[in-house]
């Protein structure tokens, strides 16, 4: 059999050394192609992560407090009919300023003058009656000393004499009174200020206890801003007051100022000039209001601003950007560079905001180097290069960026001024 098929033979054999091979070439196969994955998967090699550093300084910073406030008239006056009658004619015009005794304001005075006419003729009736009365007297008292009338005469003599007196003095009284009406039919305002629109026409008849309210004149200079602090805010406020992480003024004389809502600043800063001793029991809060002078009539009554209470200081506080703190799972935290411009993870506790900083009750000391930019790149204990520092100085609030030996002036961390975040809150406090 092996004579007449030798080719059979060599194929078999040749097809059982392929078969034994073929495993050991697929082995080699993807041995080659694992390394070649591994090759391209490794990621190039990257320099030290560029980062710009601040030297922590702890001092004493002032704090702004702000608050929503509402302005205020400080003087607001009903405009009323004091006596009943039909309105005859409005004087001023609507919504401009008018000034003090400026009439606004008259009424039909026929009915009151015909009224004063009537007590003065009732006047001089009782003015007659004393005279009769007091001639009358006057003849009586000599006859009474003779004895020639008795002394029923003279007292009835002297008793009609007070009568007529006393008619006499309730006349006057009503004469008085009719010349008062008579006055009031004249409406004029009682302060300087703004008026408002007309609430009754002309020809309408006044009721001075129902319909007699005519308009409203608002005071503008000086301008009253009312804001309410909450009753926690206040029990805060006092625990680090006393604590001594907060100091107030002397007599809290604080300073007030005020952002328009187009976020202007109002010219004219203020002082408190009054705190409800009282909580409201409907809002939990008590009322502080403002005095600010007003002389262009820039605020109007009812306006809403942002009200801005200066004055208080937080002494040794340390204040970093808001940039520089980031937000863990659990609790904020910066990067801290060692001596080996190594960075490591630091837990903060963050307190209020300062213009675009962060106040940093608990985690920093002062001297301690933190990462402010290039914080989302820094690796654990991986070397940085510092490519620029924000060096805290003492004069005027400003810091220097020191980027390949030039300096830049920038907002000082203390003072505020750092590129803003997304939406920052506006001042220390609490929101409201």
């Amino acid at each position: 059999m092996s004579g007449p098929f030798p080719s059979t033979r060599r194929s078999s054999a040749a097809y059982a050394f392929c078969r034994s091979a073929l495993p050991l070439t697929l082995i080699a196969l993807a041995l080659a192609l694992s390394a070649g994955c591994k090759k391209a998967s490794d990621p190039p090699a990257l320099g030290a992560p560029e980062v710009t550093v601040m030297k922590v300084v702890a001092r004493d910073t002032p704090v702004d407090i702000e608050f929503t406030a509402q302005t205020q008239s400080s003087r607001e006056v009903e405009i009323r009919a004091r006596v009943d009658g039909f309105l005859d004619e409005r004087t001023y015009t609507e919504g401009q300023e008018v000034k003090a005794g400026q009439t606004l304001f008259k009424m039909d005075p026929k009915p009151f003058e015909a009224a004063l006419l009537t007590a003065q003729g009732l006047l001089a009736q009782q003015q007659a009656r004393l005279t009769v009365a007091q001639q009358n007297l006057a003849r009586v008292k000599p006859l009474a000393a003779q004895h020639a009338l008795s002394q029923k005469d003279l007292d009835d003599a002297i008793g009609n004499e007070k009568q007529a007196q006393a008619a006499v003095i309730s006349a006057q009284g009503q004469v008085e009174t009719a010349k008062l009406n008579l006055g009031y039919t004249t409406i004029k305002s009682p302060l300087r200020g703004l008026a408002s629109y007309a609430r009754q026409q002309d020809g309408s008849y006044l009721i001075a206890n129902a319909s007699g309210l005519l308009t409203y004149v608002y005071q503008l200079d000086p301008m009253w801003v009312n804001f309410s602090i909450s009753e926690n805010e206040m029990l805060r406020f006092q625990d680090e007051v006393a604590a001594g992480k907060l100091i107030f003024p002397p007599k809290s004389e604080f300073v007030v100022t005020v952002d328009l809502a187009d976020g202007s600043e109002f010219p004219q800063h203020g002082t408190i000039s009054f705190a409800n001793p009282a909580f409201s029991t409907e809002t939990g809060t008590f009322l502080v209001r403002a005095v600010l002078a007003n002389p262009k009539g820039t605020l109007r009554p009812g306006q809403f601003v942002r009200a801005r209470v200066s004055g208080a200081v937080r002494p040794g506080a340390i204040l970093v950007p808001q940039r520089a703190v980031l937000q863990g799972a659990k609790s904020h935290f910066v990067w801290v560079i060692d001596q080996e411009s190594k960075a490591k993870q630091r837990v903060v506790e963050v307190g209020d905001w300062n213009g675009d900083n962060w106040f940093i009750n608990d985690g920093l000391r002062a001297g301690e180097r933190i990462v402010v930019d290039g914080a989302i790149r820094v690796v654990p204990d991986v070397p940085l290069k510092v490519v620029g520092t924000l060096a805290s100085t003492e004069t005027g609030g400003k810091k220097v960026v020191e980027k390949g030996g030039a300096s830049e002036p920038q907002v000082s961390a203390a003072g505020g001024a750092m590129p803003a975040p997304a939406a920052p809150r506006a001042a220390s406090g609490a929101s409201h």
